[in-house]
């Protein structure tokens, strides 16, 4: 369709008849005297006043649904899935894998626009985030700037709309599960390599990606071979793609790339013990691993799952092990049924089920809730195999490491990578 132009629309105003909307208000009052000017004067019409636009605020916290009012949010960026193994793009123009997406749209646990919704928001929330984190921060300010966004865009509603999980903080050889506990007094600093993982969740669909920041250029060459690498697992991964194979494709990308440090060239090495994952209802951790080195697992990616596609990279020995104060934990999905010895234990597990389920989350949460003295409580809800803990994942003092990460949705026509923004 060809637009106007602005000559064209010019005439068109002219010749273009007077509309009356018929719900508008009429002005009784005639000007004048009926009998002195003859026939009244035409009556005036009161203008209805027009709707306002919402406008978002800044920082963002006006919530999304103002936004969009019919409940279709943006959908993310859309791929064929052409892998290497297999070549899917008959799935476009399949009506029988058209009418499979509808269904799966419309169903409650699986309708698309609650990820989109998530999505939204965590590109609100990081795109803010991405301009404001600066060396002088201290972390718990900028977890509190991103969780207050999340919170207010998503429209917070207990289980049914929240935070995903911690915001991840992670810095320098640590690779990821660091937030800040009550009374952490790290800052961050010039020369530091900083991971941020943000997680929303609307009816149970967990938006996860996470990006890297610098302040340095010494390790630009490090985000590079890990955001190279993420897309390359973006790229090939698609219905009946072999994890295996996935790992090693983002495997050799990962270690094209060298970065220099103080005259000498260090090699990236993928975190081998590191992974991308599925994602399930209100479980963070679906059961489906996507490796960073090439193994022999033929599991395939399958229609209708999600997927975090994540890499990360390391200038050290690409091996993590659990180190420090731990702040993560989440309920199991599959968590026995014991009984507790302690009074305290059985009163927060009722709050950690009204208030988290199975969503992961972290101490501060659950100082924000109320609670107190309750780490003998939530360190025996662990020994008793209830809530799973994740303490921070670092690899050796003085290596740099770096993250990225997308959502991938499966679906039967087109893979859809819902978390892509313009920012990475």
């Amino acid at each position: 369709m060809i637009a106007p132009t602005p000559l064209q629309e010019a005439k068109d105003q002219e010749t273009k008849p007077e509309v009356v909307d018929e719900n508008e208000e009429i002005d009784d009052e005639v000007d004048g005297d009926p009998a002195e000017n003859g026939d009244a004067k035409k009556k005036k019409k009161k203008k209805k006043p027009k709707k306002k636009k919402p406008v978002q605020s800044d920082p963002p916290r006006v919530g999304l649904s103002k936004f969009f009012p019919n409940g279709a949010y943006p959908e993310g960026e859309i791929q064929v899935k052409n892998t290497r193994t297999s070549n899917n793009s008959y799935r476009t123009t399949s009506e029988e894998k058209r009418h499979l997406e509808k269904l799966a749209n419309e169903d409650p646990e699986t309708t698309y626009s609650n990820i989109r919704r998530a999505a939204e928001v965590h590109r609100l929330t990081r795109q803010y985030a991405r301009k404001h984190i600066r060396p002088g921060m201290s972390m718990t300010e900028i977890a509190e700037m991103i969780e207050d966004g999340t919170r207010a865009l998503v429209e917070e509603n207990g289980l049914e709309a929240g935070v995903g999980f911690p915001t991840g903080l992670s810095l320098n050889n640590c690779a990821a599960h660091y937030t800040p506990n009550a009374g952490d007094k790290t800052i961050l600093k010039d020369g530091d390599v900083l991971k941020v993982d943000i997680g929303v969740q609307v009816q149970g669909r967990i938006c996860d990606s996470a990006f890297t920041l610098t302040f340095d250029p010494t390790y630009d060459k490090l985000l590079e071979a890990v955001q190279a690498a993420t897309n390359t697992g973006i790229r090939e991964a698609g219905i009946d793609m072999r994890l295996g194979e996935l790992a090693g494709l983002i495997q050799e990308t990962m270690e094209s790339y060298e970065v220099e440090v103080g005259g000498k060239s260090i090699p990236v090495k993928p975190i081998a013990n590191l992974s991308g994952h599925s994602i399930g209802l209100y479980q963070i951790h679906g059961g489906k691993s996507v490796n960073l080195v090439r193994n022999d697992d033929a599991t395939k990616m399958e229609e209708g799952e999600y997927f975090a596609i994540e890499t990360f990279g390391s200038t050290g020995r690409g091996y993590v092990i659990e180190s420090g104060e731990c702040s993560h934990y989440a309920r199991k999905i599959d968590a026995p049924h014991v009984p507790l010895r302690l009074t305290s234990a059985k009163s927060l597990l009722t709050t950690i089920n009204k208030n988290f389920g199975t969503i992961p989350f972290c101490r501060r949460y659950l100082d924000r809730i109320g609670e107190s003295k309750y780490l003998l409580a939530l360190n025996h809800l662990v020994s008793q195999d209830i809530v799973e803990s994740y303490p921070p994942l670092c690899d050796d003092l003085g290596a740099m490491t770096a993250q990225f990460e997308h959502t991938i949705l499966l679906r039967p026509t087109v893979k859809e990578v819902v978390s892509r923004g313009e920012d990475y």
